[in-house]
């Protein structure tokens, strides 16, 4: 243990050794049966006689503070009752208003519901550990040991012309290594983003219903955020204030609802943008994962004004703990982006870049998506086919087409009755969201979003039925009025 003990200078030296000593274990600073350095230890970091650190030792030792084991060392005593630690003194400081009118986030850490319906997680069960462990070790050797520690703002050079290929192949969107920035997930992408572009008082318009967390990142940057409505081909183009500086949108899987934007919608978004000389975010953040109908072309491969800036992550794709993620950017934006992105935190991890690096260039990203295609495809049939023959008059599930999750709207409930439902639900052991909360300012409409990434297939039937009585419970109480 580094033990901190500080000496002003009095001659009685032992006395101070002591107290402070007393204090720290009283206070559980220094925890029950934890060790402590042996007197000559002590003595020597702290500049005393050998016998100045015995004698405090001693004192401490007769009062029952402390206990020693031959040959083990000294130790503080386990029978002791400390408080809790202090935290800092009370302060005046406060944060900006804005902070105070945020929610707290999520517990991420929650224990898991036994039927967890989250949408956007996927099946960590069914990641393969073993070969990304393989070359996560390797790569934290080269870059620890033989490399250095540092690389450039952008990202692992390999990870960069990894993703570019990945996305070239894939998405057929255009870039090259160049024009991929790594990111720690798709929301530090959207953070970096609105840094470079977007000033204080900025207007920025956004989907409504939509995702909340890219909402709040242009909030915290001081922009005005208006929602757009969407309908059945995404977002309504004619609804964005012409005073828009960026748009951002989830063209290929709208979140929440899961329609996808249609071409004629596409074309008239970027011609739009073009004319409000207005940047659109484009995230794709699950598009790997579609089960019918033909794919439609990205914003991103469709513009030819250079307004597009294309974000993704691997979080939905392999893990949510690697906060992997990326943004392709016009290349006027290349080097503001890597200089916000070197003020905020450097670069992303090194070694997991270059595992992530080595793990696409081998073909295992490709590989895990056609497999786990497969999966969440036969959990999606089955989810719809479960809602459509058990919740008739409760649920109307919404076209979807891919993705990890569905919306089902409620037949009976309006405005926020869904969140009712989900706060029950989790109680009985369920999770599921509301849709009503990813609502800004059109009246929202009640249901849930029900995801299947996380539970395992045979247990989605028994999760819908328990979901079932749970929605029929809220369909029995009493309407108010």
């Amino acid at each position: 243990m580094d033990l901190h003990v500080s000496l002003n200078g009095d001659r009685r030296v032992t006395g101070q050794v002591y107290r402070q000593l007393r204090d720290a274990i009283l206070e559980g600073r220094i925890r029950p049966g934890e060790a402590l350095p042996s007197s000559r230890e002590l003595a020597r970091r702290l500049q005393v006689s050998r016998t100045t650190a015995v004698v405090a030792y001693d004192r401490l030792r007769a009062e029952g503070f402390l206990t020693s084991r031959v040959g083990a060392g000294t130790f503080v005593n386990t029978e002791i009752r400390s408080r809790s630690p202090a935290g800092p003194a009370s302060s005046p400081l406060k944060p900006r208003a804005l902070w105070d009118e945020l929610p707290e986030p999520p517990d991420m850490s929650a224990s898991r519901a036994e039927y967890d319906f989250r949408p956007g997680i996927p099946d960590a069960g069914r990641f393969p550990f073993a070969s990304w462990r393989a070359r996560v070790s390797r790569q934290l050797h080269q870059h620890t040991v033989g490399k250095g520690t540092h690389i450039g703002a952008a990202g692992h050079p390999g990870l960069r012309a990894a993703i570019a290929h990945h996305l070239g192949v894939s998405r057929a969107v255009r870039a090259t290594a160049e024009d991929v920035l790594v990111t720690s997930g798709s929301q530090q992408a959207i953070d970096l983003i609105a840094r470079v572009l977007l000033e204080p008082g900025d207007l920025v318009a956004v989907e409504d219903p939509g995702y909340l967390l890219p909402r709040r990142a242009f909030q915290v940057h001081g922009c005005r955020v208006v929602g757009v409505p969407v309908d059945a081909d995404g977002l309504l183009v004619d609804a964005i204030p012409n005073r828009a500086r960026l748009v951002y949108v989830t063209p290929s899987h709208q979140y929440p609802l899961g329609m996808a934007m249609s071409m004629e919608r596409r074309q008239a978004l970027l011609a739009w943008a073009h004319r409000a000389d207005a940047a659109i975010v484009e995230d794709d953040y699950d598009s790997e994962f579609r089960y019918g109908g033909r794919p439609l072309e990205p914003l991103q491969s469709l513009d030819g004004s250079g307004r597009v800036l294309y974000v993704g992550s691997f979080s939905k794709v392999l893990l949510p703990t690697l906060r992997l993620g990326f943004v392709v950017a016009p290349s006027p934006l290349r080097a503001a982006l890597r200089k916000a992105k070197f003020a905020t935190d450097w670069h992303t991890a090194v070694p997991t870049q270059a595992a992530a690096a080595q793990f696409l260039d081998d073909g295992l990203l490709a590989q895990h998506i056609r497999r786990m295609r497969r999966v969440y495809a036969e959990r999606h049939e089955l989810a719809v086919r479960v809602l459509a023959r058990d919740f008739r008059g409760l649920l109307t599930p919404l076209p979807s087409t891919g993705g990890l999750h569905l919306a089902a709207l409620l037949d009976w409930g309006r405005g926020t009755a869904d969140q009712a439902i989900a706060e029950r639900a989790a109680a009985h052991g369920v999770a599921v969201l509301p849709v009503s909360s990813n609502y800004i300012t059109v009246p929202p409409r009640a249901g849930l979003l029900i995801g299947y990434g996380a539970i395992a297939t045979d247990r989605i039937e028994a999760g819908l039925r328990r979901l079932r009585g749970i929605v029929m419970a809220g369909d029995a109480a009493p309407r108010p009025g």
